[in-house]
C-alpha cells in the first residue's frame, strides 16, 4: 500500500501556512467526516435510497485542492462526490436533502447521492458511470481554452476508473490541445473492491500520461499541506497554457466501496492501522495542538458547530417535502450559451 508518513507536518508545517488557514482546513474537513457519518446513519434508517459512497478518509483531497481553487474554475467527480460538494461551498442543508430525494435539495430531489450540480459552486457533478467525468472534464477544458478566460477544469477519478479507455482517449486530447485540465487520480487503493495490485499492470497512476507526454506526479493525499501544495503547482502549470498535469492522490477510504459493500476483502487491522497513523484530519488537528493555534477545548467547539451544522441538515433534508410529480419534466433540455 502506503508507507509512513514522511517527516511529520505537524512538526514542520508549510512556510506561509497560518493559523486562520489551518483552522479552515481542519472545520472543512471535519464537516465533511461529520456529514458523511450522518448519511450513513440515514442509510441504514432507509431515508436515503439507491446507491451511497462515503468520502470518510479522503477529507484531505478535495479540501487541499479547493484551497488552489479560483472562482470560475471547474470541479467535475465520480460518484464518491458528497465531499467535493462541501469543499466547493455549497450548503450541507442542500446536499443532504438531495441525498434524501426532496424539492430542497440542490438539484429538487432528482439527482440524488451521485447527479447533483451546482453551478453557482462551479460544481459540475457528480457522475454514476465509471471514467465518463475525466472526458467530461477534458471538455469543460476545451471550453476554457476556446473562450481564453484563464481557468482550470480539476477533473477528478479513481484508481478503477484510470484502466478505462476513455480515460486515455482524453489524455491525448488534452495534451495534443493543450487544454488547461488537472487530473486527480483519487486512488483509494481498492476500485470497488479488488486492490490496485490485481488490477493494474502500472500501479503508479502518476506515470499513466508518459506517453502523452503529460507531466504527473505522486502525492500524499492524506497530508492537506501536501495535495495543496501539488494542486498549486499543476494549477499553474493548466493555467499557464502548458497542458494538462496528473496528481496521483494516495489516499484510504475507511468504509466500503459503497454503503452495501462490507469490504471483506481486507483485513480491520489495516483500516485501523491508517486510521491510528495517517487519519487527515488528525494530522491537522496535531499541528494546532503543537503549534499552539488551539488547544483541545477550541477543537471540541469546533466539532459541536459542526455537528449542529449536520444535525441541522438532516432534519431539513428529513422534512423537506418530495419533488411533485410534475418536476419530471423539468430541467430535461437547457439553452446553449455562448
Amino acid at each position: 500500500m502506503f508507507g509512513q508518513r514522511k517527516a511529520a507536518s505537524a512538526d514542520q508545517p508549510t512556510p506561509g501556512v497560518g493559523k486562520d488557514e489551518l483552522l479552515k482546513y481542519y472545520r472543512d474537513m471535519l464537516l465533511i467526516r461529520r456529514f458523511e457519518e450522518r448519511a450513513g446513519q440515514l442509510y441504514g434508517m432507509g431515508l436515503i435510497g439507491g446507491f451511497c459512497h462515503l468520502y470518510i478518509g479522503q477529507e484531505a483531497v478535495a479540501v487541499g485542492v479547493q484551497a488552489v481553487k479560483e472562482q470560475g474554475d471547474q470541479v467535475i467527480t465520480g460518484y464518491r462526490d458528497h465531499g467535493h460538494m462541501l469543499a466547493c461551498g455549497m450548503d450541507p442543508r442542500e446536499v443532504m436533502a438531495e441525498l434524501t430525494g426532496r424539492i430542497g435539495g440542490s438539484s429538487k430531489g432528482k439527482g440524488g447521492s451521485m447527479h447533483m450540480f451546482s453551478m453557482e459552486a462551479d460544481f459540475y457533478g457528480g457522475h454514476g458511470i465509471v471514467g465518463a467525468q475525466v472526458s467530461l472534464g477534458t471538455g469543460l477544458a476545451l471550453a476554457n481554452k476556446y473562450r481564453k478566460n484563464g481557468k482550470v477544469s480539476f477533473t477528478y477519478f479513481g484508481d478503477g476508473a484510470a484502466n478505462q479507455g476513455q480515460v486515455y482517449e482524453s489524455f491525448n486530447m488534452a495534451e495534443l490541445w493543450q487544454l488547461p485540465v488537472v487530473y486527480i487520480i483519487e486512488n483509494n487503493q481498492y476500485a470497488m473492491g479488488t486492490s490496485i495490485e490485481r488490477s493494474s499492470a502500472e500501479t503508479r497512476l502518476h506515470m499513466r500520461g508518459a506517453s502523452f507526454r503529460i507531466p504527473g506526479e505522486e502525492v500524499d493525499g492524506m497530508d492537506v499541506l501536501a495535495v495543496k501544495a501539488a494542486a498549486a503547482k499543476a494549477a499553474e502549470h493548466a493555467r499557464s497554457g502548458n497542458g494538462p498535469y496528473i496528481l496521483e492522490m494516495k489516499t484510504y477510504r475507511y468504509r466500503g466501496h459503497s454503503m452495501s459493500d462490507p469490504a471483506k476483502y481486507r483485513t480491520r487491522e489495516e483500516v485501523d492501522e491508517v486510521r491510528k497513523t495517517r487519519d487527515p484530519i488528525d494530522l491537522v488537528e496535531e499541528m494546532l495542538e503543537q503549534h499552539g493555534y488551539a488547544d483541545e477545548g477550541a477543537l471540541k467547539a469546533i466539532d459541536a458547530e459542526v455537528k449542529r451544522i449536520v444535525a441541522d441538515s438532516a432534519e431539513f433534508a428529513r422534512t423537506s417535502p418530495e419533488p411533485d410529480p410534475s418536476e419530471l419534466y423539468t430541467d430535461v433540455y437547457t439553452e446553449a450559451r455562448a
